[in-house]
Protein backbone atom coordinates (compact mmCIF):
# COMPACT_ATOMS: atom_id res chain seq x y z
CA UNK A 1 0.00 0.00 0.00
CA UNK A 2 2.89 2.33 1.03
CA UNK A 3 4.34 1.31 -2.29
CA UNK A 4 1.42 2.61 -4.30
CA UNK A 5 1.19 5.49 -2.43
CA UNK A 6 4.80 6.76 -3.02
CA UNK A 7 4.23 5.80 -6.97
CA UNK A 8 1.13 7.87 -6.48
CA UNK A 9 3.25 10.76 -5.32
CA UNK A 10 6.26 10.44 -7.67
CA UNK A 11 4.00 10.25 -10.66
CA UNK A 12 1.97 13.68 -9.73
CA UNK A 13 5.35 15.18 -9.09
CA UNK A 14 6.35 14.37 -12.61
CA UNK A 15 3.13 15.10 -14.34
CA UNK A 16 3.26 18.87 -12.38
CA UNK A 17 7.14 18.94 -13.77
CA UNK A 18 6.21 17.81 -17.28
CA UNK A 19 3.65 20.89 -17.02
CA UNK A 20 6.13 23.23 -15.49
CA UNK A 21 8.35 22.85 -18.65
CA UNK A 22 5.67 21.90 -20.97
CA UNK A 23 6.52 23.31 -24.87
CA UNK A 24 3.41 25.95 -23.44
CA UNK A 25 6.12 27.75 -21.40
CA UNK A 26 9.22 27.36 -23.40
CA UNK A 27 8.05 26.88 -27.04
CA UNK A 28 6.52 30.33 -27.03
CA UNK A 29 10.25 31.83 -27.23
CA UNK A 30 11.32 32.59 -30.29
CA UNK A 31 14.27 33.85 -31.54
CA UNK A 32 15.68 36.17 -34.07
CA UNK A 33 19.14 36.65 -35.81
CA UNK A 34 20.08 40.23 -36.93
CA UNK A 35 22.90 42.25 -38.42
CA UNK A 36 21.92 45.08 -35.28
CA UNK A 37 25.50 46.44 -35.63
CA UNK A 38 28.07 46.40 -38.12
CA UNK A 39 28.29 47.07 -41.81
CA UNK A 40 24.40 45.71 -42.24
CA UNK A 41 23.23 47.68 -39.28
CA UNK A 42 20.71 49.77 -41.33
CA UNK A 43 18.81 46.58 -42.34
CA UNK A 44 18.91 45.05 -38.95
CA UNK A 45 18.32 48.12 -36.21
CA UNK A 46 14.92 48.59 -37.85
CA UNK A 47 14.25 44.71 -37.99
CA UNK A 48 15.17 44.30 -34.34
CA UNK A 49 13.38 47.60 -33.23
CA UNK A 50 10.07 46.09 -35.17
CA UNK A 51 10.57 42.96 -33.82
CA UNK A 52 10.17 44.05 -30.03
CA UNK A 53 7.44 46.65 -30.66
CA UNK A 54 5.24 43.55 -31.91
CA UNK A 55 5.95 41.51 -28.97
CA UNK A 56 5.52 44.44 -26.76
CA UNK A 57 2.39 44.54 -28.58
CA UNK A 58 0.88 41.24 -28.69
CA UNK A 59 2.04 40.39 -24.99
CA UNK A 60 0.18 43.54 -24.37
CA UNK A 61 -2.85 42.25 -25.90
CA UNK A 62 -2.50 39.09 -23.48
CA UNK A 63 -0.28 37.36 -25.88
CA UNK A 64 -1.10 33.99 -27.77
CA UNK A 65 -3.39 31.83 -26.47
CA UNK A 66 -3.23 33.43 -23.09
CA UNK A 67 1.06 32.91 -23.58
CA UNK A 68 3.56 35.89 -23.58
CA UNK A 69 6.10 35.75 -26.40
CA UNK A 70 9.96 36.01 -25.46
CA UNK A 71 11.69 37.31 -28.02
CA UNK A 72 15.66 36.21 -27.78
CA UNK A 73 17.52 38.11 -30.27
CA UNK A 74 21.23 37.84 -31.35
CA UNK A 75 23.36 40.57 -33.39
CA UNK A 76 25.28 38.57 -35.91
CA UNK A 77 27.40 41.86 -36.63
CA UNK A 78 26.96 40.67 -40.60
CA UNK A 79 29.66 37.48 -39.67
CA UNK A 80 28.89 34.39 -40.86
CA UNK A 81 30.61 32.49 -38.00
CA UNK A 82 28.90 34.27 -35.24
CA UNK A 83 25.68 33.68 -36.92
CA UNK A 84 25.92 30.46 -37.38
CA UNK A 85 26.83 29.75 -33.45
CA UNK A 86 23.94 31.87 -32.48
CA UNK A 87 21.50 30.39 -34.64
CA UNK A 88 22.53 26.77 -32.83
CA UNK A 89 22.50 28.46 -29.18
CA UNK A 90 19.08 29.42 -30.27
CA UNK A 91 18.13 25.87 -31.19
CA UNK A 92 20.24 23.90 -28.91
CA UNK A 93 20.07 26.26 -25.86
CA UNK A 94 17.64 28.48 -25.60
CA UNK A 95 14.50 26.36 -26.98
CA UNK A 96 13.05 28.87 -29.42
CA UNK A 97 10.14 27.31 -31.36
CA UNK A 98 11.15 29.15 -34.35
CA UNK A 99 13.79 31.92 -35.77
CA UNK A 100 13.37 34.84 -37.68
CA UNK A 101 16.25 36.58 -39.79
CA UNK A 102 18.93 36.90 -40.66
CA UNK A 103 19.21 40.35 -41.72
CA UNK A 104 21.18 39.43 -45.47
CA UNK A 105 21.18 36.71 -48.18
CA UNK A 106 24.81 35.74 -47.59
CA UNK A 107 24.15 34.51 -43.69
CA UNK A 108 20.73 33.41 -44.33
CA UNK A 109 21.94 30.85 -47.17
CA UNK A 110 24.98 30.49 -44.32
CA UNK A 111 22.62 28.91 -41.84
CA UNK A 112 20.13 26.76 -43.72
CA UNK A 113 21.84 23.69 -43.24
CA UNK A 114 21.72 24.40 -39.37
CA UNK A 115 17.59 24.41 -39.80
CA UNK A 116 17.46 21.80 -41.87
CA UNK A 117 19.13 19.74 -40.09
CA UNK A 118 17.64 20.81 -36.69
CA UNK A 119 14.13 20.82 -38.14
CA UNK A 120 13.18 24.09 -36.88
CA UNK A 121 11.67 26.66 -38.93
CA UNK A 122 13.47 29.74 -40.06
CA UNK A 123 11.90 32.66 -41.73
CA UNK A 124 14.48 34.82 -43.37
CA UNK A 125 13.99 38.38 -43.95
CA UNK A 126 16.72 38.11 -46.70
CA UNK A 127 16.10 38.65 -50.85
CA UNK A 128 17.53 36.01 -52.37
CA UNK A 129 15.73 33.50 -53.90
CA UNK A 130 18.23 30.41 -52.81
CA UNK A 131 17.22 31.08 -49.16
CA UNK A 132 14.16 29.19 -49.76
CA UNK A 133 15.15 26.87 -53.35
CA UNK A 134 16.69 23.92 -53.08
CA UNK A 135 18.97 24.46 -56.53
CA UNK A 136 19.52 20.55 -56.97
CA UNK A 137 16.16 19.28 -56.51
CA UNK A 138 13.68 22.52 -57.49
CA UNK A 139 12.11 22.31 -54.24
CA UNK A 140 11.53 24.55 -51.43
CA UNK A 141 13.71 23.62 -48.45
CA UNK A 142 11.10 22.32 -46.01
CA UNK A 143 12.12 24.34 -42.59
CA UNK A 144 13.33 27.52 -44.52
CA UNK A 145 10.85 30.38 -45.16
CA UNK A 146 11.18 33.78 -46.25
CA UNK A 147 9.51 37.28 -46.16
CA UNK A 148 11.43 39.59 -48.39
CA UNK A 149 10.13 39.78 -51.87
CA UNK A 150 12.31 37.57 -54.08
CA UNK A 151 14.99 39.60 -56.34
CA UNK A 152 13.26 37.97 -59.12
CA UNK A 153 10.07 39.87 -58.37
CA UNK A 154 11.90 42.58 -58.15
CA UNK A 155 13.66 42.54 -61.38
CA UNK A 156 9.83 41.81 -62.84
CA UNK A 157 8.77 44.54 -61.30
CA UNK A 158 11.27 46.93 -62.96
CA UNK A 159 11.23 45.02 -66.48
CA UNK A 160 7.21 45.78 -66.64
CA UNK A 161 7.87 49.31 -65.47
CA UNK A 162 10.45 50.13 -68.24
CA UNK A 163 8.13 48.19 -70.79
CA UNK A 164 5.28 51.10 -70.25
CA UNK A 165 8.11 53.79 -70.55
CA UNK A 166 9.69 51.79 -73.74
CA UNK A 167 12.69 51.02 -72.90
CA UNK A 168 14.71 48.10 -74.03
CA UNK A 169 18.27 48.94 -74.13
CA UNK A 170 20.03 49.11 -70.35
CA UNK A 171 22.87 48.82 -68.87
CA UNK A 172 23.03 47.18 -65.43
CA UNK A 173 25.42 47.60 -62.41
CA UNK A 174 25.79 44.85 -59.18
CA UNK A 175 28.02 44.81 -56.14
CA UNK A 176 30.19 41.36 -56.10
CA UNK A 177 27.89 40.27 -52.80
CA UNK A 178 25.73 37.40 -52.38
CA UNK A 179 22.57 40.56 -52.61
CA UNK A 180 24.19 41.75 -55.98
CA UNK A 181 25.17 38.19 -57.01
CA UNK A 182 21.75 36.80 -57.14
CA UNK A 183 20.44 39.99 -58.61
CA UNK A 184 22.68 39.89 -61.31
CA UNK A 185 21.74 36.67 -62.50
CA UNK A 186 17.56 37.55 -62.05
CA UNK A 187 18.43 40.54 -64.15
CA UNK A 188 20.34 38.65 -66.77
CA UNK A 189 18.14 35.20 -66.80
CA UNK A 190 15.02 37.27 -67.44
CA UNK A 191 15.87 40.06 -69.68
CA UNK A 192 15.09 38.24 -72.72
CA UNK A 193 11.40 37.08 -71.57
CA UNK A 194 10.73 40.94 -71.66
CA UNK A 195 13.00 42.05 -74.76
CA UNK A 196 15.18 43.90 -72.68
CA UNK A 197 18.70 44.35 -73.99
CA UNK A 198 21.56 44.81 -71.36
CA UNK A 199 24.91 46.17 -73.40
CA UNK A 200 26.42 47.13 -70.51
CA UNK A 201 27.36 44.61 -67.22
CA UNK A 202 29.64 45.92 -64.72
CA UNK A 203 30.12 45.09 -61.44
CA UNK A 204 31.95 46.78 -58.11
CA UNK A 205 33.66 46.34 -54.62
CA UNK A 206 30.71 45.93 -51.42
CA UNK A 207 33.66 48.68 -50.16
CA UNK A 208 34.37 51.07 -53.12
CA UNK A 209 33.58 54.59 -53.01
CA UNK A 210 33.80 55.82 -56.36
CA UNK A 211 32.46 54.20 -59.62
CA UNK A 212 32.89 56.80 -62.23
CA UNK A 213 34.98 54.20 -64.27
CA UNK A 214 32.42 51.49 -64.29
CA UNK A 215 29.82 54.97 -65.21
CA UNK A 216 32.18 56.37 -67.63
CA UNK A 217 32.09 53.08 -69.67
CA UNK A 218 28.23 52.71 -69.28
CA UNK A 219 28.00 56.67 -70.35
CA UNK A 220 29.84 55.57 -73.51
CA UNK A 221 27.44 52.72 -74.79
CA UNK A 222 24.55 55.27 -74.24
CA UNK A 223 22.21 52.85 -72.92
CA UNK A 224 18.14 54.37 -72.14
CA UNK A 225 18.54 53.58 -68.35
CA UNK A 226 20.57 51.52 -65.79
CA UNK A 227 20.14 49.57 -63.37
CA UNK A 228 21.91 49.46 -59.78
CA UNK A 229 21.85 46.31 -57.45
CA UNK A 230 23.24 46.71 -54.00
CA UNK A 231 22.25 48.36 -50.56
CA UNK A 232 24.47 50.40 -48.09
CA UNK A 233 26.65 53.16 -49.15
CA UNK A 234 27.21 52.43 -52.90
CA UNK A 235 23.44 52.72 -54.04
CA UNK A 236 24.01 56.56 -52.68
CA UNK A 237 27.51 56.53 -54.22
CA UNK A 238 26.31 55.08 -57.89
CA UNK A 239 23.64 57.70 -57.92
CA UNK A 240 25.80 60.93 -56.99
CA UNK A 241 28.33 59.67 -59.71
CA UNK A 242 25.66 59.38 -61.68
CA UNK A 243 24.38 62.97 -61.74
CA UNK A 244 27.93 64.30 -61.35
CA UNK A 245 28.69 62.90 -64.83
CA UNK A 246 25.87 64.18 -66.35
CA UNK A 247 23.93 60.75 -67.38
CA UNK A 248 20.13 62.04 -66.38
CA UNK A 249 19.10 61.46 -69.48
CA UNK A 250 19.83 57.47 -69.01
CA UNK A 251 16.63 56.70 -66.39
CA UNK A 252 18.52 55.07 -63.20
CA UNK A 253 16.72 52.23 -61.23
CA UNK A 254 17.36 51.17 -57.81
CA UNK A 255 16.83 47.39 -56.53
CA UNK A 256 14.53 47.10 -53.69
CA UNK A 257 17.79 47.22 -51.36
CA UNK A 258 16.98 50.88 -51.73
CA UNK A 259 14.06 50.94 -49.37
CA UNK A 260 14.76 53.36 -46.77
CA UNK A 261 14.11 57.27 -46.94
CA UNK A 262 17.91 58.07 -45.15
CA UNK A 263 19.11 56.92 -48.57
CA UNK A 264 17.23 59.92 -50.51
CA UNK A 265 18.81 61.83 -47.51
CA UNK A 266 22.27 60.86 -48.01
CA UNK A 267 22.08 61.51 -51.74
CA UNK A 268 20.97 65.35 -51.18
CA UNK A 269 19.65 65.78 -54.46
CA UNK A 270 21.15 62.95 -56.46
CA UNK A 271 18.32 60.56 -55.94
CA UNK A 272 15.48 62.90 -58.04
CA UNK A 273 13.89 61.17 -60.78
CA UNK A 274 15.13 58.13 -59.27
CA UNK A 275 12.89 54.80 -59.46
CA UNK A 276 12.77 51.90 -57.77
CA UNK A 277 10.18 48.80 -56.24
CA UNK A 278 9.21 48.58 -52.85
CA UNK A 279 6.76 47.06 -50.48
CA UNK A 280 3.56 48.30 -49.47
CA UNK A 281 4.83 49.65 -46.28
CA UNK A 282 6.95 52.12 -47.75
CA UNK A 283 4.55 54.08 -49.22
CA UNK A 284 1.46 53.48 -46.71
CA UNK A 285 0.15 57.01 -46.39
CA UNK A 286 -0.49 57.07 -50.91
CA UNK A 287 -1.83 54.13 -50.89
CA UNK A 288 -5.43 53.61 -52.29
CA UNK A 289 -8.40 53.35 -49.40
CA UNK A 290 -8.82 49.77 -50.69
CA UNK A 291 -5.78 48.59 -50.91
CA UNK A 292 -5.91 45.32 -48.76
CA UNK A 293 -2.23 46.70 -47.20
CA UNK A 294 -3.70 50.09 -46.42
CA UNK A 295 -4.29 49.51 -42.89
CA UNK A 296 -1.63 47.28 -41.36
CA UNK A 297 0.61 49.24 -43.18
CA UNK A 298 -0.75 52.41 -41.57
CA UNK A 299 -1.01 50.63 -38.25
CA UNK A 300 2.87 49.86 -38.59
CA UNK A 301 3.84 53.28 -39.59
CA UNK A 302 2.20 55.12 -36.56
CA UNK A 303 3.20 52.53 -34.39
CA UNK A 304 6.58 52.90 -35.30
CA UNK A 305 7.07 56.64 -35.76
CA UNK A 306 5.27 57.08 -32.68
CA UNK A 307 7.60 54.63 -30.55
CA UNK A 308 11.19 55.81 -32.52
CA UNK A 309 10.79 58.92 -33.76
CA UNK A 310 11.79 57.52 -37.19
CA UNK A 311 10.68 57.05 -40.51
CA UNK A 312 10.46 52.80 -40.79
CA UNK A 313 12.27 50.96 -43.62
CA UNK A 314 11.16 48.04 -45.98
CA UNK A 315 13.60 46.12 -43.54
CA UNK A 316 11.35 46.52 -40.62
CA UNK A 317 8.59 45.68 -42.64
CA UNK A 318 10.43 41.96 -43.52
CA UNK A 319 10.55 41.35 -40.01
CA UNK A 320 7.13 42.23 -38.73
CA UNK A 321 6.01 39.84 -41.80
CA UNK A 322 8.01 37.05 -40.11
CA UNK A 323 6.98 37.44 -36.78
CA UNK A 324 3.41 37.76 -37.42
CA UNK A 325 3.61 34.53 -39.27
CA UNK A 326 5.06 32.74 -36.57
CA UNK A 327 2.56 34.85 -33.96
CA UNK A 328 -0.24 33.58 -36.37
CA UNK A 329 0.99 30.04 -36.66
CA UNK A 330 1.39 29.43 -33.07
CA UNK A 331 -2.11 30.96 -32.51
CA UNK A 332 -3.54 28.00 -34.89
CA UNK A 333 -1.81 25.08 -33.67
CA UNK A 334 0.52 25.53 -30.74
CA UNK A 335 4.07 25.10 -30.16
CA UNK A 336 5.47 21.82 -32.31
CA UNK A 337 7.67 22.76 -34.73
CA UNK A 338 6.19 20.72 -37.03
CA UNK A 339 3.26 21.67 -36.98
CA UNK A 340 4.39 25.66 -37.27
CA UNK A 341 6.17 24.53 -40.40
CA UNK A 342 3.29 22.72 -42.17
CA UNK A 343 0.72 25.70 -41.08
CA UNK A 344 3.31 28.18 -42.90
CA UNK A 345 3.30 26.32 -45.75
CA UNK A 346 -0.15 26.16 -46.60
CA UNK A 347 -0.84 29.67 -45.41
CA UNK A 348 -2.90 31.59 -47.99
CA UNK A 349 -4.09 35.31 -47.77
CA UNK A 350 -1.72 36.26 -44.81
CA UNK A 351 -1.60 40.14 -45.38
CA UNK A 352 1.76 41.52 -44.51
CA UNK A 353 3.39 44.94 -45.28
CA UNK A 354 4.99 43.64 -48.18
CA UNK A 355 2.35 41.89 -50.12
CA UNK A 356 -0.36 39.39 -49.18
CA UNK A 357 1.07 35.98 -48.93
CA UNK A 358 0.30 32.67 -50.31
CA UNK A 359 2.54 30.14 -49.57
CA UNK A 360 2.47 26.55 -50.53
CA UNK A 361 4.75 23.21 -50.53
CA UNK A 362 6.04 24.75 -54.06
CA UNK A 363 6.48 28.35 -52.96
CA UNK A 364 8.31 29.01 -49.33
CA UNK A 365 7.96 33.12 -50.25
CA UNK A 366 4.14 33.52 -51.41
CA UNK A 367 4.98 36.37 -53.49
CA UNK A 368 5.17 37.62 -56.87
CA UNK A 369 6.16 40.88 -58.40
CA UNK A 370 2.35 42.00 -57.69
CA UNK A 371 3.75 42.67 -54.25
CA UNK A 372 5.21 45.30 -55.00
CA UNK A 373 4.49 48.80 -55.71
CA UNK A 374 6.82 51.13 -58.25
CA UNK A 375 7.76 54.55 -56.82
CA UNK A 376 9.80 57.42 -58.10
CA UNK A 377 11.73 59.74 -56.10
CA UNK A 378 10.17 63.38 -56.32
CA UNK A 379 10.78 66.59 -54.11
CA UNK A 380 12.91 64.59 -51.19
CA UNK A 381 10.33 61.70 -51.25
CA UNK A 382 8.66 58.47 -52.70
CA UNK A 383 5.57 58.83 -54.77
CA UNK A 384 4.15 56.48 -56.51
CA UNK A 385 5.22 55.91 -60.55
CA UNK A 386 2.39 56.01 -63.26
Amino acid sequence: MMGKKVAAVLLACLLVGGFAISPASAAYKIGALFSVTGGASFLGDPEKKTAEMVVEQINKAGGINGEKIELVVYDDEGDATKCNLFAKKLINQDKVVAVIGPSVSGLSLAVVPVFEKSRTPLISCAASYKIVLNEKSGKPYPWIFKTAQSDSHAVEAIYTQMQKMGISKIAILTVTDGFGASGRQELLRLADQYKIAIVGDEKYDPKDTDMTAQLTKIKGIAPQAIINWSVGPTQVTVMRNWRDLGMQKMVFFQSHGFANRKNIELAAGAAEGVYCPLGACNVAEVLPDDHPQKKVTMDYMQSYMAKYNEPLSSFGGYAWDALYLVADALKAVGPDKAKIRDYLENRKNFIGQHGVFNFSPDDHNGLSKDAFQMVIVKDGDWVLAE
